[in-house]
């Protein structure tokens, strides 16, 4: 298990995610938020029509949980602890963990 740092336009978060996801970060966060948010089954809470248009409404904590369910169940990811910044300066703070801002 590896530290990440996760983001939705609010506080930068860290969280530790198997070896395969923070080495392959930014693979498995598109795969979840420009994918199965909208294709799987699984997902349709996530979808919302507004008016002739389907969007859909997702935080960090929705890739994590994505993640536990459906991605590696053996292994789940778990919150270490807000970091109390966003996710440009959580890059200046810890240079070297990988990071993604929904």
């Amino acid at each position: 298990m590896k530290e990440v740092i996760l983001s939705a336009d609010g506080e930068a978060m860290l969280y530790r995610v198997p070896d395969a996801v923070a080495e392959n970060l930014e693979t498995y966060c598109m795969e979840f938020a420009s994918r199965w948010l909208w294709e799987s089954p699984h997902a349709e809470g996530y979808r919302k029509k507004q008016g002739n248009m389907t969007v859909v409404s997702y935080t960090e904590e929705d890739f994590i949980s994505y993640l536990n369910a459906w991605g590696f169940p053996e292994e789940p990811s778990l919150l270490v602890r807000g970091l109390g910044c966003d996710c440009g300066e959580a890059a200046e703070r810890y240079p070297d963990l990988p990071r993604f801002n929904f």
